[in-house]
């Protein structure tokens, strides 16, 4: 480890992030001391190939073993070193790695990519395997980001509760009250997962049409949401359990049968507004109502979800460049803060964010 790592000011932290969406590597900078957020660096992006997709692809749900995890992994580690070797001057990595299969209360949770092997490459420590510490203390392992939010809600000068929704392949809400200094606080923090977002809609794109995603929802724009599909899809016990609560990519097999029937327009509107009624839900269960709603992730650039979510709730919803911040790289940058709080012995979740029996902080640090 760094000399600068382990003082107490601050470091320039770089993390990776590889979502369930499937689309590339998001990597970004973030200067923090663990505690604030101090300034934010560059960022950059690596984009999937269809191939590397498809490898993606093949392996999620698999388990360590499985038959297309090693190919999936190579693909892993060959992107993100590629880009983090672009990166000077910073002190450690963050490093999440490809989420393959989540399931908290029975095998687990499991990352493919290998911290040591990139701490070789990189010259530089890297903090991995954020989410088994936390899950193997009886937490959800999932969301990781909310204590990334809480510094975010405190840097842009929130005075009153706010809420965070990152809309990536699953959905999920960080209720924040800025108000409250240090995140793992009783009352400071509430986060889970809501629901799907856009994974459902592109794998029905791909399937249907070949495309990788639903761009500007020009597809669902076109079409009616299904209003009896939906109310089934509520049904699920998923929607009744008290937060924290976490999912799986592929936790609601059941909506593309649901949907199976339905023009492509109609199926891709009718899943949007899955994912918006399941925000709507788990906007019941915040101790008190936002201030506002902040959306990060590639749901904010879906002109259908964003109208979805403006109707359905009660305060004002808004993707998170209208305070400043970077809804493309939030999760890389809080992969970034999270590894500072690793190395720097703080907890990076805490029972109110993913139900864990004591504040944990989880990852692993790899030197060179």
């Amino acid at each position: 480890m760094s000399n600068a790592v382990g003082k107490k000011g601050p470091v320039r932290a770089l993390g990776a992030m590889s979502g369930t969406s499937l689309d590339g590597v998001d990597a970004a900078v973030v200067v923090t001391d663990g505690h604030e957020i101090l300034g934010f660096g560059e960022s950059e992006y690596r984009a999937y190939s269809g191939d590397e997709r498809a490898a993606l692809r093949a392996a999620l749900g698999q388990w360590p073993g499985g038959a297309d995890v090693d190919a999936a992994e190579a693909v892993v580690m060959q992107a993100h070193q590629a880009l983090l070797s672009g990166f000077r001057d910073v002190a450690l990595v963050g490093f999440h790695g490809q989420t393959l299969a989540h399931e908290p209360r029975g095998r687990g949770t499991f990352q493919i990519g290998n911290g040591d092997a990139l701490a070789q490459a990189l010259g530089l420590p890297v903090v991995w395997d954020f989410r088994s510490s936390d899950v193997e203390m009886g937490g959800e392992g999932a969301p990781l980001a909310p204590f990334y939010h809480h510094a975010c809600a405190r840097w842009m000068g929130a005075t009153a509760p706010v809420a965070f929704l990152n809309m990536g392949g699953v959905g999920n809400l960080t209720w924040v009250d800025p108000r409250i200094a240090r995140p793992e606080a009783e009352g400071a923090l509430l986060a889970f997962d809501t629901g799907p977002a856009n994974a459902p809609v592109n794998d029905l794109v791909f399937a249907r049409r070949g495309l990788e995603y639903d761009k500007d929802g020009a597809l669902a724009m076109q079409g009616t949401v299904e209003t009896g599909a939906l109310e089934l899809f509520l049904d699920d016990p998923f929607f009744s359990r008290i937060p924290p609560k976490s999912l799986d990519r592929n936790a609601f097999p059941e909506m593309m049968s649901l949907v199976g029937e339905l023009a492509d327009a109609d199926a891709a509107a009718t899943l949007m507004g899955m994912a918006a009624a399941s925000v709507l839900r788990g906007m019941e269960h915040c101790p008190e109502p936002p201030e506002r709603v902040l959306v990060t992730g590639g749901g904010r650039m879906n002109p259908v979800l964003m109208e979805m979510l403006s109707v359905a709730l009660d305060c004002p919803v808004q993707p998170v460049e209208a305070v400043g911040l970077d809804g493309d790289m939030l999760e890389a940058q809080a992969f970034a803060y999270l590894a500072v709080r690793v190395a720097r012995g703080l907890p990076t979740s805490c029972p109110s964010t993913t139900g864990v029996k004591i504040c944990v902080g989880g990852g692993q640090v790899s030197t060179p």
